[in-house]
């Protein structure tokens, strides 16, 4: 499964519980939408790490990275190559 799948897969089953997620596009902003808070952020960040084997570093907990799928996808695919 991609990465974005696999993102996309994570915030509709957490953040969205379910809904419907044809709105939510790979540059929907995450944090505009209201779709994930801080708390979400955590958990994003221990989906990642855990899902990819990755460490987030803080100064890596920044919108380039974490707001939106494509973000995410960007970011996980520079940390494992």
């Amino acid at each position: 499964m991609a990465i974005s799948d696999q993102v996309r897969q994570f915030v509709v089953d957490n953040f969205l519980m379910g809904e419907d997620s044809k709105d939510l596009k790979e540059d929907t902003s995450f944090l505009e939408e209201g779709i994930i808070d801080s708390t979400g952020v955590l958990e994003l960040v221990a989906f990642i790490e855990e899902t990819y084997g990755i460490r987030i570093e803080d100064e890596e907990l920044i919108p380039e990275n974490l707001d939106s799928i494509s973000n995410i996808s960007s970011f996980i695919e520079r940390k494992t190559t």
